[in-house]
């Protein structure tokens, strides 16, 4: 590189810091984005480690086989088969017990949690206890699938990498969230849609600092995806022709049917867990007891029993009756919403997605325009977006992971639809109902901070405004610290933390005399008022929350 184009890079350099402000770019975005990427490399790798687990267990387990090569359950199965759920279900427990009880459950709450509450810190051996249990919960048929294992996985491999370098909080959640990226990108070839995943459900914000790294670990791990697993969309169809004008009208009945199939299956979940607590034993013999039903609906209908990825695409390509789309629909959902609620180790995704794309089969053969398979995707991704109250996540994905670009656009609108049933008729969705019942309230609600928008002098100035009087001049004491009035609200509240005031001078920005003061009390009403509006807003649409 020249001496010319050096020197225009140095003098660059300040002037983009300079315009990003808050945002940590320059070396601090760069830096995170390279690490993001080595997560992103080794989730993937864990994500392959995964499946492979999956299928040796699966060979030992139903085939009497020590081999690593895939294959799916036995479609006819002897009765003694019932035993083998059970067998999983109490090795599970004794890794939960004596390993660490983070495994248990989907992964995507534990998640959550660590991010909010643990200040993104997991356990060092939940990167691997996790994959270990799910591998043996799914290998002995545990009717789920592997992305959100592999997602917690991911995400704490992020976390573990980020303590040993011990990086900010903040820097830490931006990897675990790559991590978690990463390892639903390998898993179903969904970069796209996995970053969505990552902003919707664990980061919280939408900054670059978090935005920028989790992408690169998503597109790392999408090229790897080939060497790993392979190519092409995980569950390719025939792209579908364009609705007509009456065709989005059925979407908003398969938006609603949808919503409301979410939210049964989350409100199943749940109710299963709840009669699980009411048993006078250790919750470490849960999986074990669940198992004998899992046991049970695998011997009635085996497509129930695993990750079922090949049930998917021939829910997708019409290679299944409306029959058989009906029977997986109960037995699906049955089993895998009573071996969840037993605090096994396992994923809520590939189920949700199974169980409404056989309602979208049955569904499809009454609807007049579109085929039974299309309506199988777009039900099966607004049953999704409601459930996770993921809505962009879920249209992006069910996209992302056909290949179906013309059904885009009515994706979109299901999954809006789904979502807008959930949100008007139940509080919390499937990932925050876990939380919300350990105590935590979690919002799924990305909203600007107040604090973050307005300045200090600005904020004097509609004060007085609002008062309709003349601020006295005032004179800054000595051990009172000052800011500039161009500071941000949150910098002063972080300085009256960090000097123990209430009060703050504003100056001038050109070097002048004291603007005014700012109290804790204005910055409380401030907030205050800020709160109210929204609410007032809320009940003028009719809002109920």
């Amino acid at each position: 590189m020249s001496h010319r184009a050096l020197t225009f890079l140095r003098r660059l350099r300040p002037k983009i810091v300079k315009s990003t402000g808050d945002y940590s770019a320059g070396e601090p975005i760069l830096r995170l984005s390279l690490l993001a990427g080595l997560v992103g490399s080794i989730a993937a790798l864990m994500g392959w480690v995964l499946l492979k687990l999956i299928a040796f267990v699966i060979n030992a387990a139903y085939y009497g086989q020590w081999s690593f090569v895939h294959h799916s359950i036995p479609n006819h199965l002897a009765w003694t088969s019932i035993l083998v759920p059970v067998v999983g279900g109490i090795v599970v427990g004794l890794m939960a017990r004596y390993g660490s009880r983070q495994i248990r459950g989907h992964g995507i709450p534990e998640a959550m949690e660590a991010v909010l509450e643990n200040e993104s810190r997991i356990p060092p051996r939940v990167a691997w206890l996790k994959p270990l249990a799910s591998a043996v919960s799914i290998g002995t048929g545990g009717p789920f699938g592997a992305e959100g294992p592999i997602i917690m996985t991911g995400g704490a491999l992020g976390s573990v990498f980020a303590q040993l370098l011990r990086l900010k909080p903040a820097e830490r959640k931006t990897l675990l969230a790559a991590g978690a990226a990463a390892g639903m990108t390998v898993i179903f070839g969904t970069p796209a849609a996995a970053v969505l995943m990552a902003v919707e459900l664990l980061l919280f914000e939408w900054k670059p600092r978090s935005l920028v790294p989790v992408g690169v670990a998503a597109v790392i791990a999408q090229f790897l995806r080939p060497f790993l697993i392979g190519t092409g969309a995980m569950f390719p169809m025939p792209e579908s022709a364009l609705l007509p004008l009456s065709g989005f009208l059925w979407c908003l009945a398969a938006g609603v049917v949808a919503g409301l199939l979410a939210m049964a299956l989350t409100q199943l979940v749940y109710f299963f867990e709840r009669q699980f607590e009411k048993l006078p034993i250790h919750w470490m013999w849960w999986p074990a007891l669940g198992g004998i039903f899992v046991g049970l609906g695998g011997w009635l209908d085996p497509r129930a029993l695993g990750v079922g990825y090949h049930n998917i695409r021939a829910l997708l390509n019409q290679r299944l009756t409306r029959a058989s789309a009906a029977k997986l629909f109960v037995t699906k959902g049955l089993v895998w919403s009573l071996a969840l609620g037993s605090g096994t180790a396992g994923g809520v995704l590939a189920p949700l997605v199974m169980v409404g794309g056989a309602t979208g089969l049955v569904l499809g053969g009454w609807i007049p325009v579109g085929t039974p398979g299309l309506w199988a995707l777009l039900v099966m991704a607004g049953v999704m977006g409601c459930a996770m109250r993921a809505p962009l996540t879920a249209a992006l994905f069910g996209f992302e992971v056909t290949g179906n670009a013309h059904a885009l656009v009515a994706l979109l609108l299901v999954c809006m639809i789904a979502h807008l049933v959930g949100v008007l008729f139940q509080e919390r969705s499937i990932m925050t109902e876990k939380l919300a019942r350990r105590g935590r309230d979690v919002r799924q609600e990305l909203t600007q901070d107040p604090f973050e928008i307005r300045r200090a002098g600005d904020f004097l100035r509609a004060r007085v405004r609002g008062t309709r009087e003349t601020p006295p001049p005032e004179k800054s004491v000595a051990p009172e610290p000052a800011v500039d009035e161009r500071t941000l609200l949150s910098e002063v509240i972080e300085m009256m933390h960090r000097h123990g005031v209430r009060k703050v001078s504003v100056v001038a920005r050109n070097g002048g005399g004291v603007l005014g003061q700012i109290d804790r009390d204005d910055l409380i009403a401030f907030y205050a008022r800020v709160r109210a509006s929204d609410r007032r807003r809320r009940r003028v649409l009719g809002w109920k929350r």
